[in-house]
């Protein structure tokens, strides 16, 4: 029987290749406009049937809209998809206005967002590049997330925030579009809350696996502290089907075991398929009051920010994006 390999490093070289020989699927061009508040569009998004997914959606608007009026947290966790449709323009602006106090993600978020900073697009063709054994084996994404990765570990900035400070003190050429560059200026905390295995960066035998375990723990109990001041507040689910609503529930569970967090809650789900764990451990188990929406992020996303603006600027309470 052989030894099993010491390392945790393969035992042979991997091909990595440099960023600029990828095809990118997504570019800015295509990303979500951010518009003032629209004329008409409040009449129009009042008139919408009150049931069902309509109504849901007027729901959520009032929750956060209040819950900002009265200095409460709102909360949106991301599944990585959510960015790579090109809708970090519309969540960046919800930030600079105060109605998103924290973003939760996964890593593949943080991939998606750091390549948009750097070259203004992301998302390879995987079915194009997974037979040759190319998929994923990207230098640049590797090395300024595992950076940054190590960065967190060593300054206590935890993941979320070392990607943020890695995109500006680089200046990145698009670190506008980037949710977390946004955060680090804002001082709103952007947490990453990693599943070993599970993101592209995970294949470089460079990682360092003490750091990425120490630097997305860190963000948790960043994350943990958020949840325990939800009272009155929101938190929304985009697009996590799996990770996000795992962590949200034992986040939850912290908040109750420290005495923090009751039920006086709203939360929400939007995603395009109504999958278990985001409706049972977002939805039903913790809050007083829960809803779903069930539709595409690239449509309810415009739709959500657009019926946020309009509906605070006809209660006076919309701020200047900071």
């Amino acid at each position: 029987m052989s030894e099993p390999n010491p390392s945790p490093k393969p035992p042979r070289p991997l091909r990595i290749r440099p960023l600029a020989e990828r095809k990118n699927l997504v570019k800015k061009d295509a990303f979500a406009k951010v518009l003032p508040p629209v004329g008409g569009f409040l009449r129009w998004f009042e008139s919408l049937p009150d049931i069902y997914g309509s109504k849901a959606l007027k729901t959520v608007v009032d929750r956060i809209v209040e819950a900002r009026r009265n200095g409460r947290e709102v909360g949106m966790s991301l599944g990585a998809h959510v960015l790579k449709v090109g809708l970090s323009p519309l969540v960046i602006d919800l930030m600079r206005r105060g109605f998103v106090t924290h973003v939760a993600t996964n890593g593949a978020s943080a991939i998606h967002d750091w390549e948009t900073a750097y070259q203004g697009a992301t998302s390879e063709d995987v079915a194009e590049n997974l037979p040759d054994g190319s998929f994923g084996f990207w230098r640049e994404t590797m090395t300024a997330l595992n950076g940054a990765t190590s960065r967190g570990a060593t300054t206590g900035e935890g993941l979320g925030l070392a990607i943020g400070r890695t995109i500006l003190d680089g200046a990145l050429p698009h670190r506008h579009l980037s949710v977390f560059a946004e955060a680090a200026r804002l001082g709103i905390p952007a947490t990453v809350h990693v599943a070993v295995g599970c993101d592209i960066t995970h294949m470089d035998p460079d990682l360092d696996g003490a750091a990425l375990g120490t630097s997305t723990l860190r963000d948790f109990w960043i994350l943990a502290d958020t949840v325990g001041r939800l009272d009155r507040g929101v938190w929304c689910n985009v697009g996590s089907a799996v990770i996000m609503p795992e962590v949200f529930l034992k986040a939850v569970s912290i908040a109750r075991n420290r005495g923090q967090l009751g039920t006086d809650f709203f939360t929400c789900n939007f995603d395009m398929i109504q999958h278990y764990r985001a409706v049972t451990n977002v939805v039903q188990r913790p809050p007083k009051e829960g809803k779903s929406v069930l539709a595409m992020h690239e449509i309810v996303l415009p739709l959500l920010h657009q019926a946020i603006l309009c509906t605070a600027e006809a209660r006076g309470c919309l701020p200047e994006p900071r």
